[in-house]
């Protein structure tokens, strides 16, 4: 029997060649996350940018026999998930794997990226974290902001031992609540944030505190629905823009 990636490796070859040259484009149905900067960013009424509209084009050239459409419209990061999960949509970009999400998607490899997450204080705030256990020692003083449906509450739930409020479904919406004094930390991620806090106009009323608080990769996940086919060659391309470097220019591009 040949070995698995052989296998894989024939079935595409052979897919490929079976298509005709003037075939149509496999279309890849996608939607821009709301609240996901740096990876979707709003650029004006009808445009979105970022670095995985950056990494769809990238894909795209790398294999012009894949599409990806509707990137430029908006939804709600929950309704995005829900979407993919019912087949309503065919990919997500840059998804944390979680155990949940590993039974209604398939996630591939390599990772695109790593996600640092840090905590945002007010700017006038000087505590110094350099730990969860300096937080802990805040009690009630060490409030937690972080976004409803979001990986980060869980997160937290499993490290125990601190005040979390996860109330709040947007990174937008936590941001004017901390600058409101509604908690004394926002637990967001890189990379973009400051980028994201630039947006917001809020620059000099916060800072990002320097402590890498956790890390986490994050992947390409596409629906069980979609024809392994298709998931194999956007893997492959995600594979060459890798080992070529591209995925690291366009990280640092938006970092």
């Amino acid at each position: 029997m040949l070995p698995t990636g052989l296998r894989y490796g024939l079935t595409l070859l052979l897919a490929l060649a079976a298509a005709p040259a003037w075939a149509a484009p496999v279309e890849i149905r996608v939607v821009a996350q709301e609240g996901s900067e740096p990876k979707f960013i709003p650029a004006g009424i009808g445009r979105v940018v970022g670095l995985c509209i950056d990494l769809y084009r990238a894909i795209e050239r790398a294999d012009p026999g894949l599409q990806f459409v509707g990137d430029q419209t908006w939804l709600p990061s929950l309704r995005a998930h829900s979407g993919l999960a019912a087949h309503q949509y065919d990919a997500l970009c840059a998804v944390q794997h979680t155990d949940e999400r590993a039974r209604q998607y398939v996630f591939l490899e390599p990772p695109l990226f790593q996600l640092r997450y840090q905590l945002i204080a007010r700017a006038s705030d000087t505590a110094a974290i350099a730990s969860w256990d300096d937080v802990r020692k805040l009690g009630e003083q060490g409030m937690i902001l972080t976004n409803r449906g979001y990986t980060a509450p869980a997160m937290l739930e499993h490290i125990g031992g601190l005040q979390v409020d996860s109330s709040a479904a947007t990174p937008a919406a936590n941001l004017q609540k901390l600058v409101a004094g509604r908690g004394r930390f926002f637990l967001h991620r890189a990379p973009g944030v400051q980028g994201f806090i630039d947006r917001a106009g809020v620059a000099h009323k916060v800072r990002i505190l320097p402590a890498v608080m956790a890390t986490t990769n994050v992947y390409m996940a596409m629906g069980t629905h979609v024809d392994p086919v298709v998931r194999l060659r956007v893997q492959r391309a995600v594979e060459q823009l890798d080992k070529s470097g591209e995925l690291d220019r366009m990280l640092k591009k938006w970092d």
